[in-house]
């Protein structure tokens, strides 16, 4: 079973959205989780972590405008972006974090990745 992102789609620039992400247990009872976002020609940027309960950190393109929450039961970590930006375009994708310091997004996460949800905004 591998973690699968939804929710993305296009959208104006001010819009909102809201990702979802659904994983199996061994993903989401690891120390943490995060979103991260792949845009066009960039690396993978890690921009949210939260973990296992509520205390989460945010990247600064980000910060402000973006809440990362999950769902332990249903197994499901949520991104709500506020004021999207034509930035904000990439493939978003969440994943497990192995080994994370609490409230920052200093951390790693496992090396399997599952389906991301594509972002795209318009100016």
């Amino acid at each position: 079973v591998q973690l699968q992102a939804s929710g993305g789609g296009l959208v104006q620039s001010g819009e909102s959205l809201t990702l979802s992400c659904v994983g199996p247990d061994s993903i989401f009872s690891s120390v943490g989780m995060g979103w991260y976002r792949q845009a066009p020609g960039k690396q993978r940027e890690l921009i949210a972590t939260i973990n296992r309960g509520t205390e989460a950190a945010y990247a600064e393109s980000v910060k402000g405008r973006t809440y990362i929450s999950r769902d332990n039961v249903k197994r499901t970590l949520y991104l709500q972006i506020r004021n999207l930006k034509p930035e904000d375009t990439a493939v978003y994708y969440c994943n497990g974090m192995k080994r994370l310091i609490i409230g920052t997004l200093s951390g790693s996460s496992f090396d399997s990745w599952g389906r991301g949800t594509r972002v795209t905004v318009s100016s």
